[in-house]
């Protein structure tokens, strides 16, 4: 029988287990009852077209709601671990725990929602600790595509648990620290129950490459262009900024920036001295003179992002930015799943202006991933050898080809959980204990709504169905007193079946409802428009095999 006393080490992902993105991890220590808890990132996942108008998703934290949280350790600081902190904090109150080039991001992100001062955001230094309760954290330092990326060596009464984040080996990672492979074969030689470990590119074989060969790559391509050059990459990746303004440097070109980001994170640099090494940049104001053969522009905008600078750019928006005829364009990235469609238009409208692309497609020494492949995930392996692996930021069949590859690196257990798993790590058997209230939060007009939002299911459902807006004016009595109008948005009509003459016909099939209500039914307007959406629902199924939304206005004369 389980003593209801016993303390418990579960962790409890909801974000980031069964997709990439929105990571949001929990780690809890105690018994049942009286559990203390640490979360690791708050991050964000985006909107596409199955939430139309819905740019930002966030974790929903309705389990958190009176939970004892000690505090919120971030472990870098991309949207997908960091994003959802200015819409979620109010709801966690928890101190914040960052290095310091996260943390200048941090507040940056919270002083623009107007809560930073309700916040309080600790920096750590690189490779300190922290001290949270029956929690002592550990950052160990790691490579990735952005700067002062951390693992976490979250050591508990009941066994260390290593956290990795976002990571990758990197012999050259140009700017910032190397994986730091001492600390984690320490880590584990001193034993490690579980490592929770980062899934994204459990397909890959090989290795993910270094950002010194992207530099050296991206100096040979840009060097021998001749007219105007835009290089498009991740502003997070302050390595690549790095490199590209080095490879502008080496072909007499200066850097001026174009995008709120890039300003953003260049500043965060700066602020910890990880670009103190590079001549400045120039401003929009002196690229309007400067000449243009001289200039390279760093954009925002790489995934194809509607109101990025590259956006801009190909829509010849931009106010200072043209590209043309006999000009280039470098993406120095890679494409995200689900962007392929707004990165493919943005292509094809530079391209429709003359502008000649490079992609890693066609010049594959220009970007490398910041995520470890299979001989990197060995090696993770090698060093931590964890009693139980629990694999993380990847959809299923990632999640599920990583537990396989763990059990072939020889780790005893494995574990693979959805979002909302309480996972049991110690003592005894790991496994699966519980589910608890799990989800996506909206973040909608600048609120933050259910899933099953009423105003989100209605735009689904008008963007697939159409919407029918339906007027006429009645008597008290409910006599018709005007003409029927109705107008349609969102549905068909052709030279054989115009879209008027169908409304005209929807017209009159409205007023043959109405007349066909006796007595109290006419007086109720609720009953009138349910008879009215019910009848052209049936008819609009008929004419364009659709059920669109009816929204009925009644005037009572």
């Amino acid at each position: 029988m389980t003593d209801k006393n016993q303390d418990q080490l579960v962790f409890l992902p909801l974000g980031g287990s069964n997709e990439v993105g929105m990571n949001l991890n929990a780690y809890g220590f105690g018994p049942a009852h009286d559990r203390k808890w640490i979360l690791v990132d708050v991050g964000v996942t985006f909107g596409d077209l199955s939430t139309p108008g819905v740019d930002i998703i966030v974790p929903d934290p309705e389990f958190l709601k009176g939970e004892t949280i000690l505090g919120i350790v971030l472990t870098h600081a991309h949207e997908d671990h960091i994003g959802a902190l200015p819409w979620l904090m109010p709801q966690l109150d928890a101190p914040l725990y960052a290095t310091p080039f996260t943390a200048f991001l941090i507040r940056e992100k919270l002083r623009d929602r107007g809560n930073l001062k309700d916040v309080k955001v600790k920096e750590v230094p690189l490779g300190g600790t922290i001290d949270l309760g029956p929690f002592q954290v550990e950052l160990v330092s790691m490579a990735h595509s952005i700067a002062e990326p951390n693992g976490l060596a979250i050591r508990t009464p009941l066994g260390t648990v290593l956290h990795t984040g976002d990571w990758k080996i990197d012999p050259d990672p140009v700017v910032g620290h190397k994986t730091d492979t001492a600390a984690l074969t320490r880590i584990g030689d001193e034993g490690v129950l579980a490592m929770v470990c980062d899934s994204t590119n459990v397909f890959v074989d090989g290795r993910a490459g270094s950002e010194g060969d992207v530099a050296v790559g991206l100096e040979d391509l840009i060097k021998p262009l001749k007219g105007r050059v835009a290089v498009g990459c991740f502003a997070s990746n302050v390595a690549r900024v790095h490199s590209v303004v080095r490879a502008a440097e080496a072909a007499g070109r200066r850097v001026v920036l174009a995008g709120r980001s890039m300003h953003r994170i260049t500043a965060a640099a700066r602020h910890v001295g990880l670009l103190d090494d590079l001549p400045p940049f120039l401003t929009e104001d002196e690229a309007r003179v400067w000449p243009a053969d001289q200039i390279l522009y760093l954009c925002t905008g790489s995934q194809g992002e509607a109101r990025a600078a590259l956006s801009r750019v190909a829509d010849g928006t931009h106010p200072f930015i043209k590209l043309g005829l006999g000009d280039h364009c470098i993406f120095s990235s890679r494409v995200i799943p689900g962007n392929e469609l707004s990165i493919g238009a943005l292509q094809d409208r530079l391209a429709d202006r003359g502008v000649r692309l490079y992609t890693e497609r066609d010049h594959p020494n220009i970007h490398v991933s910041g995520h470890p492949c299979r001989d990197e995930l060995k090696d993770m392996y090698d060093w931590v050898r964890p009693r139980i692996a629990v694999p993380t930021h990847g959809v299923r069949r990632f999640l599920m080809e990583h537990a396989n590859l763990a059990k072939d690196f020889g780790v005893p257990e494995t574990v693979t959980p959805r979002n909302g798993d309480l996972v049991l790590l110690a003592p005894g058997q790991p496994g699966i204990i519980d589910e608890v209230p799990n989800g996506r939060l909206y973040v909608d007009g600048g609120m933050l709504v259910t899933e099953a939002g009423e105003a989100l299911r209605e735009r689904r459902h008008a963007a697939s169905n159409g919407v029918l807006v339906v007027s006429f004016a009645m008597d008290r009595r409910g006599k018709i007193m005007s003409d029927i109008d109705v107008r349609g948005i969102g549905l068909p009509g052709d030279p054989n079946t115009p879209l008027g003459d169908a409304l005209d016909d929807l017209a009159e099939r409205v007023e043959q409802v109405v007349r066909g209500l006796k007595g109290e039914a006419l007086e109720d307007e609720l009953v009138v428009e349910q008879a009215v959406a019910r009848a052209l629902k049936k008819a609009s199924q008929q004419i364009w095999d659709r059920r669109p939304i009816v929204e009925t206005v009644i005037l009572r004369l």
